[in-house]
């Protein structure tokens, strides 16, 4: 189960998993072309439907119709997420809101309603919750204050939920990847992201496939002991 699968990491998720072998589900609010036609291609293992993740009512159906279909969810990955990029001073009221409502109570809410299918279900099967975050949690970075914070507020959840449902056998991690290019970090300004690619060890911004062996590692079996943990996979920014 993926949150924000239609483009850039998410939909790289997406792909990655299908490759695996595994049924997928996923939404975002608005869909792609690219998405549709991967859905299409693999009707029998891939359920895409389009809402937003600040609808906790869809979210609850959705996982309805996912548990009809595939009979359980064993991972689920917090990726959907906005970012308004702007100093602090001009930032506008309604960009906070947008960026804590999808990206902090979108994520919980979602991981919340993935988890109480996980508990529901009998144990014995491996099961994991991952949240994305981003290296500016840690690093911090300008013109990002409240993306970072959001994303902070996320690692904090991962770490005390990991706590909370390690004695059910759910392991939560967190992975913190670089800047990627994607459409979330298109409103950079050039000048910012040669910047950043200039202080890479790698000296490049990092693409979507960059992530998804993280991801790979952390739903699967040999991730198996890992939980409470934050990955950072940044190029050794």
């Amino acid at each position: 189960m993926i949150s924000g699968g239609s483009r850039g990491l998410g939909f790289a998720l997406v792909q990655h998993l299908l490759a695996r072998g595994d049924n997928v589900a996923t939404f975002s609010r608005s869909g792609s072309a690219v998405l549709d036609s991967l859905a299409a291609a693999h009707a029998g293992r891939l359920l895409a439907e389009k809402f937003d993740v600040t609808d906790s009512r869809a979210i609850g159906g959705f996982l309805g119709r996912i548990a009809d279909r595939f009979g359980r969810i064993d991972h689920c990955v917090a990726n959907a997420a906005v970012a308004h990029e702007g100093v602090l001073a001009t930032t506008r009221d309604d960009e906070i809101d947008s960026m804590l409502a999808v990206n902090v109570r979108g994520a919980i809410i979602f991981v919340r309603e993935c988890v109480r299918q996980m508990l529901a279900a009998p144990a014995g099967s491996d099961r994991s919750v991952t949240v994305v975050s981003s290296v500016v949690a840690e690093n911090g970075s300008p013109g990002l204050s409240v993306y970072a914070a959001t994303k902070a507020a996320l690692e904090g959840f991962a770490r005390s939920l990991a706590r909370e449902l390690g004695p059910r056998g759910i392991r939560v991690n967190a992975i913190a990847p670089g800047f990627l290019e994607t459409d979330l970090s298109s409103t950079l300004p050039a000048e910012q992201r040669a910047r950043i690619a200039r202080r890479t060890a790698l000296g490049r911004l990092g693409q979507p496939e960059d992530i998804v062996g993280a991801v790979d590692f952390l739903t699967g079996k040999a991730g198996g002991f890992s939980t409470g943990q934050v990955l950072k996979v940044d190029g050794g920014g």
